[in-house]
């Protein structure tokens, strides 16, 4: 029986929605698979019909059984096994189901015809069909994707014009609060377009910024600018000497130093000598009421006000880098939204690859079948790891094998060869068996049907002493031919 090997029709989608026929659905246009309107059908031994995608998809990994055949309680083998080399593609189906009524299914959109022309011209290419946005899966409509992806998008992606840094729309707030190339205006002399990684240096170096007096720790309360220190000094040096002198004069007040011992001392007006004990108790009685308790509360006045100055810088910069902590964790939790939006896209496109890589596939296979074709009716079949070969045919793990197909001339009869290498039959383990085998063609219709050209057979000794030959004319009574067309 001939090899019916299955074309590369090139179809990625299963079937076309029932919902797109503008009449019922009967029966015989179903996939068994995705029990859709058959797309590209193509028919298996078993008369079931699948959409090529979905019978692709089923025998990618071998044969399988038909569940349709189980279902109805018909399955037998081998005939209900799905197999890619038995299936062929149902044509007269595929111009039935293409001259059936259809509509479009999008809402709004009023287009009619044939199933041909829906898949031709209008699926695909509806504008009234809403698809799901490629960044951030929202559904748009198709007339509608390319503004969308522009202004309306929330996940499409932006280069910040300062930093050149990429993110997605909704991160410009967090990005702009940490961008270092972000322009910033000093308040104080107005400059605008200061980057934000410089305005420090600008602040502190601005010749309009407000800085209190050198002096300040001594009790001068002049703010002044940058560019006018040297100014305020030499204008305000007595005011300055002022004040330092009343600190000092605080500070003594502070450490007050007894008097010496055996001095004398003023009393009332008369001049006496007092012992040192008497002195000391004088003092403590008059002046340490008074000059000792202010100055112990100035001094406790004084760390209290540089403690209290301490503790508000420290709270300025703590309130700064808890602003900078959580914008930073906000850009963190962007930017684990990112990663996981680049990981699925990172699994599309393997999901992608792997059906190119499937497409690839097909293609060698179809190049490889070009290479060795010939047609002028003649074919020379090398068959490279002979022994290996054999001992698989003997084993019953691969018992024939087949030749690329050839044809007779360019329109004529496609043919191939069928090789058991460890005989067929009555010469099973003693001969080999060729068998010549007329394939199903395209150009079938315009030739002479049965088969009945001469076929020469040649097995070619290498050495060119004495090559075994056999020609014959198909006999089309025989029960090994069969007039249906389908194979020799």
């Amino acid at each position: 029986m001939a090899r019916i090997s299955l074309p590369s029709l090139d179809s990625s989608l299963p079937g076309i929605p029932q919902s797109v026929l503008a009449v019922s659905m009967e029966a015989k246009y179903q996939c068994q698979q995705c029990h859709q309107v058959l797309r590209k059908p193509v028919q298996a031994q078993c008369g079931h019909r699948f959409c090529v995608h979905c019978f692709k998809l089923l025998t990618s990994s071998g044969p399988k059984p038909c569940e349709a055949c189980r279902q109805e309680e018909i399955y037998e083998e081998p005939q209900s096994i799905l197999n890619s080399n038995e299936a062929f593609p149902d044509n007269a189906a595929g111009r039935e189901i293409a001259s059936l009524p259809a509509k479009c299914i999008s809402e709004g959109c009023s287009w009619t015809g044939c199933i041909k022309e829906y898949e031709a011209q209008h699926e695909g290419k509806c504008e009234y069909e809403r698809v799901p946005c490629e960044t951030c899966q929202v559904l748009i409509l198709r007339s509608e994707k390319e503004r969308h992806n522009e202004r309306e998008c929330e996940a499409r992606t932006l280069n910040c014009k300062y930093c050149k840094v990429s993110f997605n729309f909704k991160e410009i707030k967090a990005h702009d609060e940490i961008c270092q190339k972000f322009p910033m205006q000093c308040k104080d002399c107005g400059k605008k377009k200061i980057p934000r990684e410089k305005f420090l240096d600008h602040s502190r170096s601005c010749a309009k910024s407000k800085t209190a007096c050198p002096f300040s720790e001594v009790g001068c309360k002049v703010v002044i600018d940058n560019g006018k220190h040297s100014d305020h000094e030499q204008t305000s040096v007595m005011e300055h000497m002022r004040l330092i002198l009343a600190m000092m004069s605080l500070v003594r007040l502070q450490r007050p130093e007894a008097p010496g011992l055996g001095e004398w001392q003023e009393d009332s007006g008369l001049g006496l000598y007092r012992a040192p004990e008497d002195g000391a108790t004088a003092t403590a009685a008059t002046d340490g009421g008074g000059a000792a308790a202010s100055g112990q509360t100035f001094g406790l006045d004084h760390k209290v006000r540089a403690l209290e100055n301490i503790v508000c810088v420290l709270n300025r910069e703590v309130e700064r880098s808890s602003l900078t902590l959580e914008a930073f964790s906000r850009q963190h939790r962007l930017d684990q939204d990112k990663i996981e939006n680049l990981g699925n896209k990172v699994r599309q496109l393997e999901r992608t690859l792997t059906m190119r890589d499937l497409q690839l596939a097909e293609t060698d296979q179809t190049l490889r079948e070009l290479q060795f074709c010939t047609f002028d009716g003649v074919f020379v079949w090398k068959i490279a790891d002979f022994s290996r070969r054999r001992q698989d045919a003997v084993a019953g793990r691969t018992p024939a094998m087949f030749s690329p197909a050839f044809y007779s001339s360019k329109y004529g009869y496609k043919m191939c060869l069928r090789l058991y290498l460890n005989g067929d039959g009555t010469g099973r383990g003693t001969h080999l068996s060729l068998f010549f085998v007329v394939m199903r063609g395209k150009c079938d219709a315009l030739l002479k049907w049965p088969f009945s050209q001469k076929v020469t057979l040649m097995l070619l000794d290498q050495n060119n002493r004495e090559h075994i030959i056999d020609a014959f004319r198909p006999d089309i009574l025989s029960s090994s031919i069969r007039l249906d067309g389908e194979c020799c």
